[in-house]
């Protein structure tokens, strides 16, 4: 029974793998296919995609022929690593690090297609040793890189990318020694899943990297955790275990892959006020704020010129606006009396949420209408943006037209 779940373990584990390694994929070709350094990382990852087909398609269909696809993405990874990190660093690797894994490679895609298994597990060793090397050497390039030569967003991807060398290290080594250790699956997907969900963490830079460890360090031990306890009341011995965990562990980091990718699109497709802003093209305020009136977000903004508001005392609404330039009927400012009815007629009677002012002399103002539930703190400060420069160009000589 155990032998049946570690296969399908396996499969699940290999596509989920690919999977991530899409969106990956996706991810970066979308930004832009041609940048050097994406192309570097494409190169990678389509690398890294190639190993985990030929698992695949080994496990679904038991064609050995398949285990060539596997040993040639397992020969070009170190590769891979290396052209990554050089372009990460923007430094050239010395040249005895270019021989040492460029010979390698030739060697490991030339034994690859020995398609007999007559020198395993000789070959298998030699693979895992120029796979620990090429890690092993990436990560001192990392560690002994010039780190002033680079940006804060360099270094961080830099320091991401070590991260996941040091998971790939013991899991690539436990995938070719599986056998001598009696571990029931390989379990290298784990690495592969964590470096997408890292590289992909890397568009969304108000996650600083110290909450990225936290939330990687919670999701590892959650996984742990959890198939640790299915396992004990399951009586699944060590072997079941070590499957729930992997199971559990693939399933949440390929749910964060998600989570994030769809979170950046989302960013990427936003349509927000602040967009608005940076595609305007003119300096009259007036226009500026009448493009908002096709805004999804502030559909049906109106703009309150003095003549709409000759029945309200002038001195009240100064006093109302200088206390809130962007009014808001959720928490309107508590000016007394006569204030909170001039405040409750304007809501009342232009079925406002919001209130802007643009300009004090002659005053002009901007009712609209935003749903509550989709009045984010981010959409609140969007609106508080827009009234500033609406009323920086009504400010101008010359702003209101």
């Amino acid at each position: 029974m155990i032998a049946a779940a570690g296969i399908m373990t396996e499969l699940f584990l290999s596509c989920a793998a690919l999977v991530g390694l899409a969106v990956l994929d996706r991810m970066l070709t979308r930004r832009d296919a041609w940048d050097p350094l994406n192309r570097r990382f494409v190169f990678g990852v389509r690398v890294t995609m190639l190993l985990f087909a030929g698992r695949a398609l080994l496990i679904v269909t038991g064609v050995a022929g398949f285990r060539i696809l596997v040993l040639l993405g397992a020969g070009l990874i170190p590769l891979a690593v290396l052209l990554l990190t050089e372009g990460l660093l923007r430094r050239h690797a010395p040249r005895w690090i270019k021989v040492l894994i460029g010979g390698g490679t030739v060697i490991s895609l030339v034994s690859a297609f020995w398609y007999s298994g007559s020198i395993d597990p000789l070959r298998l060793m030699a693979l895992l040793a120029f796979q620990i090397a090429g890690f092993c050497v990436a990560g001192w390039l990392i560690l002994r890189r010039d780190r002033a030569s680079l940006s804060a967003g360099e270094n961080t991807m830099v320091a991401r990318l070590g991260l996941s060398l040091f998971a790939f290290i013991p899991m690539a080594a436990g995938d070719f020694l599986m056998v001598y250790l009696g571990l029931p699956i390989q379990f290298s997907a784990l690495a592969v899943l964590i470096l997408c969900w890292l590289a992909i963490g890397l568009g969304r830079s108000q996650w600083g990297h110290g909450a990225t460890l936290v939330s990687l360090g919670m999701i590892i031990a959650a996984a742990v955790l959890v198939g640790s306890l299915i396992g004990f009341f399951g009586t699944l011995g060590r072997d079941g275990t070590l499957l729930c965990i992997a199971l559990i562990m693939a399933a949440m980091f390929l749910l964060a892959i998600f989570n994030d990718a769809r979170a950046l699109r989302s960013e990427a497709q936003s349509l927000g006020l602040l967009r608005h802003m940076a595609d305007a093209d003119t300096d009259d305020p007036l226009a500026f704020l009448r493009d908002l009136q096709a805004h999804p977000l502030v559909e049906g903004a109106v703009v309150l010129s003095a003549d709409s508001l000759a029945g309200l005392q002038a001195a009240t609404l100064a006093a109302i606006f200088e206390a809130s330039p962007v009014l808001r009927r959720a928490a309107p400012p508590n000016l007394g009396a006569a204030a909170d009815d001039h405040i409750a007629y304007l809501f009342a009677h232009y079925s406002a949420t919001h209130i802007m002012r643009v300009a004090v002399a002659p005053p002009v103002f901007i009712a609209l209408s935003m749903p509550s539930l989709s009045a984010s703190p981010m959409a609140e400060l969007e609106l508080q943006v827009v009234q500033r420069m609406a009323a920086l160009m009504a400010a101008r000589p010359g702003g209101m037209k």
